[in-house]
């Protein structure tokens, strides 16, 4: 299992557009096999930074879906709305 956290900074006027878009790709990627489970949360303390946390079952379903339709349309998409570069991690169970 492997668990990715991806957070990013979003500018405030584009807070909405950012929301309708992820709840898309949350939708479809929960809905793909080796996906056990995915998230996107909102900072507590500053309303700008929003963190997908996400579960795979395995770096295969990882490819696949980073190969989807839905991720290479979407993910695109809320680039434009980040300040800076987002912080990708995945992680390992140990």
């Amino acid at each position: 299992m492997i668990k990715i956290v991806a957070k990013s900074v979003i500018k405030n006027e584009q807070t909405e557009k950012y929301l309708s878009l992820a709840k898309e790709l949350v939708d479809k990627s929960r809905e793909e096999e080796g996906c056990i489970s995915y998230g996107l949360f909102q900072d507590i303390n500053d309303s700008s930074i929003f963190t997908f946390i996400e579960e795979w079952k395995d770096e295969k379903a990882i490819n696949l879906h980073n190969n989807s339709e839905h991720f290479t349309r979407i993910v695109p998409l809320l680039g434009e709305l980040r300040v800076g570069n987002g912080e990708v991690n995945l992680y390992k169970e140990i």
